[in-house]
């Protein structure tokens, strides 16, 4: 819960950031920050380990595997990716609204 409100701040202060540029530029740095935000929540899923377990423990309960675990923590990623993208996307739009092209 702690790390979906940390990546809805940072989803509202990207927004604010790239505002003005993404009016002048189109979507690329939209998708820029969507892509920086993903791989920011991937990688605390990914380094908290399963449960807060050390990643050691963690692995053997994906029998050893490394591809399944992260595989595991991309679909975590993903299902904890709505709410920081839409925080992200409406105040981006709202800031689009005031920037005249």
């Amino acid at each position: 819960m702690i790390v979906t409100l940390v990546l809805c701040v940072a989803a509202i202060g990207l927004g604010f950031a790239i505002a003005k540029p993404t009016a002048r530029r189109g979507v690329g740095i939209f998708l820029g920050a969507v892509s920086l935000l993903f791989a920011g929540s991937f990688g605390i899923n990914a380094a908290r380990g399963f449960e807060g377990l050390p990643l050691e423990e963690s692995l053997l309960l994906f029998e050893g595997s490394l591809t399944a675990y992260l595989v595991f923590n991309a679909q975590l990623a993903y299902r904890d990716f709505a709410l920081p993208l839409l925080l992200l996307a409406s105040v981006t739009l709202l800031q689009m609204r005031r920037v005249k092209v």
